[in-house]
């Protein structure tokens, strides 16, 4: 018998839709909800590896429909949430996790073909994406968007100032967006994740001389685990969270809120 302890927690019947889900917080997020019962559309740049992904979700009792989509590329894109619909007929879950940071240096130094990559994959098409679901969830009265930003957007940066700035707009996204379909049953959430043991911050992790310099402002004296951020997904699009929109959560193990020379 269902309890109400997993009944908050439950997305069964839910499809959930999360881009960049075959590695890091975006596989760890489909595995969760796969696991709480929602039915996952599975997606990034290569099918081979949305195959995999979902293959992994479907031997392990879940249901996956693997979507290869660059998010780069705005036509990829709506075509990808038309591929979507066209299997299951509803997206109620939207996650916009997929990103990209072409740019390490100071931004003096980057290029007008690397601020249009960020601009467009990072803020431009997450809201073309977000236009695209989201008036569905609204005739249903239900859904839940969920956008992944980072503690970047709330601190200055002087290696890649051109990522915190697109995920500063994220965060803007978020508010405005929950505003504008809070009556029509829609929650828009935000995650601001610290450093999170992923492939777009191996070179660090893997790195011992620069983890142990970063980990001089993480409270906790250690990174985040995909899993943990994927946690914090979970609840977002839940029944626990029914009563929160237009917020970006922060996980970040105390980072943002640690005065290094204390």
């Amino acid at each position: 018998m269902a309890t109400a302890r997993n009944l908050l927690f439950d997305l069964s019947g839910k499809v959930a839709l999360i881009t960049g889900s075959t590695r890091g917080i975006g596989k760890a997020t489909a595995l969760m909800m796969a696991a709480a019962g929602a039915r996952i559309v599975v997606t990034s740049r290569k099918q081979d590896a949305c195959d995999a992904a979902a293959a992994e979700i479907n031997k392990a009792g879940g249901e996956a429909a693997p979507i290869s989509c660059d998010v780069a590329d705005k036509a990829q894109v709506l075509a990808m949430a038309d591929k979507a619909l066209a299997v299951w007929n509803r997206i109620d879950i939207l996650v916009c996790n997929a990103a990209i940071s072409p740019h390490h240096g100071p931004l003096h130094e980057i290029s007008e073909e690397q601020i249009d990559r960020l601009l467009t994959t990072n803020v431009k098409n997450q809201l073309l994406l977000c236009n695209k679901v989201i008036p569905g969830m609204a005739a249903r009265k239900h859904g839940a968007v969920i956008v992944v930003s980072s503690i970047a957007a709330f601190k200055g940066t002087r290696r890649i100032g051109g990522y915190a700035i697109t995920k500063a707009a994220d965060i803007q996204m978020v508010r405005s967006l929950a505003l504008e379909w809070a009556d029509k049953g829609v929650r828009v959430n935000g995650i601001a994740p610290g450093l999170i043991r992923t492939d777009l911050a191996r070179a660090l992790w893997e790195d011992p001389k620069r983890l142990a310099a970063a980990l001089q402002a993480y409270p906790m004296g250690r990174i985040g685990e995909p899993e943990e951020v994927a946690s914090v997904a979970l609840f977002l699009a839940a029944p626990a969270a029914a009563f929160i929109t237009g917020q970006t959560l922060i996980v970040d193990g105390g980072s943002t809120i640690a005065n290094v020379y204390s």
